[in-house]
């Protein structure tokens, strides 16, 4: 996983910010511009999150700083940067048909 990427939707911050500090392991407790998550708090193990992201997932994947978001995104193609879990794959797909939809 790419260290520049937010554990929970995979959001590479433009600044080159690195959520975990340089080694991986030293967060820096700000929030990802995409999911809103608190690095080193919602994100500290696997199961939170996971949860975490599963929960952003349902409410429609918002950004949490609309200003950030790129014109062209793809909550799809962002979140293979982390390896999500299936159930959390099969609900950004949906996100993307029912954008697609409605557009």
């Amino acid at each position: 996983m790419d260290i520049r990427a937010c554990r929970v939707c995979g959001f590479i911050d433009a600044d080159g910010e690195l959520p975990w500090g340089k080694d991986g392991g030293s967060p820096t407790f700000d929030y990802c511009a995409c999911c809103g998550v608190e690095f080193g708090y919602q994100d500290s193990d696997y199961e939170s999150m996971k949860a975490y992201r599963r929960r952003w997932l349902h409410g429609g994947a918002k950004w949490d700083d609309e200003i950030a978001m790129p014109a062209d995104w793809n909550v799809a193609e962002q979140l293979a940067t982390v390896s999500p879990d299936e159930e959390s794959l099969q609900l950004a797909i949906a996100l993307l048909r029912d954008s697609t939809k409605s557009a």
